[in-house]
């Protein structure tokens, strides 16, 4: 279960990444601007509706591999979204890779292993009661809501990026929890009981926040203002959710020495690789 978990992850990795990728394609060649008006105008461009399938088939993964193993585990693994989205950014520019990316890519997918191997997320719990959901909607709904606000009075589009880049990254932690409960319960009860629990709702209404906060995120800055943000920041307020929500467990003790390292590793790829995918500019031309 938990193979079929990890390998439905990164899948799902892999196919944000392709959607980031044409997002950020499309964001790049619409005027600046936010909300309903950013969207109507991306509606209308050809790599924006293939990023946005391309995202539609990392849901399908992500709801299979949540069904299949713990939120703690699934939602780290995402961090390899940023590896393939250099990948894929480098194949549709016809450039190749510096030295540099690929010891960054080792960087991350072996900081990764360590951290997930020393860590060893476990729980088989998909299921939350209302006083834990209650608390976790206000933090994450709040965090996201602040995080906008003070966006809007940052001139500095670099800022901006990365304040609603972990604004994005808390609304996947949250779309992610939400869909691990209404998974289960299509799974177990049937199409009935998934069209009416609240968690259905909740999870279609957060990720098309945590996609417009994404948007603006890419318009406002680059790749390498709001990327570590936005995974390190799913990874961690996932983790988080896990332990709270679903009574997930991590290793501690002495396992946190390797945890760490991991994580450090995982820090420094993500630093370097930030600085190696093509800007969106460079994607629209």
């Amino acid at each position: 279960m938990l193979v079929l978990a990890v390998a439905f992850a990164v899948l799902g990795a892999a196919s944000n990444a392709a959607g980031t990728a044409f997002q950020r394609k499309a964001a790049a060649t619409v005027p600046r601007g936010g909300g309903l008006r950013l969207l109507l105008a991306l509606v209308r461009k050809p790599a924006w509706l293939i990023g946005i399938a391309a995202v539609t088939v990392a849901a399908v993964s992500q709801a299979v591999a949540l069904a299949n193993g713990p939120l703690s585990l699934v939602q780290p693994v995402f961090i390899l979204e940023l590896p393939f989205a250099l990948l894929i950014g480098t194949l549709l520019l016809h450039r190749r890779l510096p030295a540099a990316a690929w010891w960054a890519v080792a960087a991350v997918v072996a900081g990764l292993a360590l951290a997930l191997f020393a860590a060893s997320p476990s729980g088989e719990r998909d299921l939350a009661p209302m006083s834990r959901w209650i608390p976790v909607l206000i933090a994450c709904l709040g965090a996201m809501a602040v995080a906008v606000a003070v966006s809007v009075r940052r001139r500095s589009g670099l800022l901006r990026a990365a304040i609603l880049g972990t604004a994005s990254a808390v609304g996947n932690a949250l779309t992610a929890a939400l869909l691990k409960t209404s998974t289960h319960n299509l799974v177990e009860d049937g199409l009935t009981a998934f069209l009416t629990t609240w968690q259905t709702y909740g999870f279609a209404l957060c990720g098309i926040a945590a996609v417009l906060l994404l948007e603006n995120a890419l318009q406002a800055g680059s790749l390498a203002a709001c990327q570590p943000a936005l995974t390190i920041g799913d990874a961690t307020v996932s983790l988080v959710l896990g332990v709270f929500l679903f009574g997930e467990s991590i290793r501690l003790g002495w396992w946190l020495i390797p945890a760490c390292a991991g994580l450090l590793l995982v820090l420094g790829g993500v630093l370097v690789l930030t600085r190696s995918v093509p800007d969106a500019r460079d994607l629209a031309g």
